[in-house]
């Protein structure tokens, strides 16, 4: 009897260690580790690039994943090279991410024609039903969502900005990549501006340096001129002939992005792109934990930031308005 007693104690006992083993095996094992790839547009070594990328781990850091502990990140940087973004998205591709960050609508693209499944979450893109990689901006429908970075009635706001800063500006040669959506979008939007504020345009479509050269350059001949560049602002080699073209000719300017008015530029327009990548962070999150890019929609800019290069207007002689200084979110001097 005492050894039928011990054995059924013993059955208990078992079930009870069968039935908390996995409890404990759970607590003791280590958080999964998820995969993020990261594409970026530009070149390694652009000061943009941390900032970005910061912003984003950040983000990341505060929804509780941490670079290490239970998400690993892959970075590979595109140099704005369309071959680049092609290799680095069938690598990062290969590596199985649960999700993978693009900079730009070239890089989804790349990315999409390497998988139609990876999950992808892009920032600073323009036009992405036009691109054709998303079905629409409230139900993407594919493997890809994000935040754009434009909207094209900002070319308008920037010809406006333009003779606000430079009133006797009364050409403006419009400089374009006529490859990417914002060339034709935004173009239309700053003809519907021009003529109420007396301005003859000048369609600009250049798709390297030597052409934004040559083609300034001609434009420069006339008298007062001005520049708007319609993004993309990928390429910093792009960013610094258009700087120092327009300082050689003495050319009012305005530009896409903060970058540019840092660089040199006279002015910038445009969405904050620290704030699209962290807030990419949270549709990140989202994906990790089950959701669908396709469910996702896209997000519009929520923040936009006017510089202005104090340095650069009394280099060009122009007295910037104080009613234009005070609506600056930055003046460089």
């Amino acid at each position: 009897m005492a050894i039928h007693i011990r054995r059924r104690e013993f059955i208990f006992t078992l079930g009870g260690a069968a039935a908390a083993w996995p409890l404990a095996a759970r607590a003791q094992q280590p958080e999964r580790m998820r995969r993020i790839g990261v594409l970026m547009s530009m070149v390694e070594s652009d000061p943009r690039g941390l900032e970005y990328i910061t912003a984003f781990a950040q983000g990341l850091a505060e929804l509780g994943w941490i670079v290490g502990r239970n998400v690993r990140i892959e970075y590979r940087w595109g140099a704005g090279d369309l071959d680049r973004f092609r290799r680095y998205a069938t690598e990062l591709v290969a590596l199985s991410p649960d999700v993978v960050l693009a900079s730009a609508g070239s890089i989804v693209g790349a990315l999409q024609q390497a998988s139609r499944t990876v999950p992808i979450v892009f920032v600073t893109t323009i036009d992405p039903v036009g691109g054709g990689w998303v079905e629409s901006l409230s139900r993407p429908g594919t493997n890809a969502t994000g935040f754009a970075s434009y909207e094209f009635s900002m070319s308008g706001k920037r010809l406006e900005l333009l003779k606000e800063i430079a009133p006797g500006v009364k050409r403006v040669a419009v400089i374009r990549d006529p490859s990417v959506p914002a060339g034709s979008g935004g173009l239309a939007a700053i003809q519907t501006v021009a003529p109420s504020l007396g301005v003859e345009l000048t369609p600009v479509g250049v798709r390297d340096a030597g052409e934004i050269e040559r083609t300034i350059t001609a434009f420069a001949r006339g008298s007062n001129g001005g520049l708007i560049f319609v993004g993309p602002g990928s390429s910093v080699q792009r960013r610094d002939v258009i700087i120092t073209l327009a300082a050689r000719h003495r050319l009012p300017a305005i530009y896409p992005g903060r970058s540019y008015a840092t660089a040199g530029g006279l002015i910038s327009y445009g969405a904050d792109p620290i704030d699209q990548y962290r807030r990419a962070a949270g549709y990140v999150d989202r994906i990790l934990k089950g959701e669908k890019p396709a469910d996702l929609p896209v997000q519009a800019p929520t923040k936009y930031e006017l510089v202005i290069n104090l340095k650069t207007a009394k280099a060009l002689g122009i007295d910037v308005p104080p009613t234009l200084l005070a609506r600056a979110d930055e003046v460089i001097e």
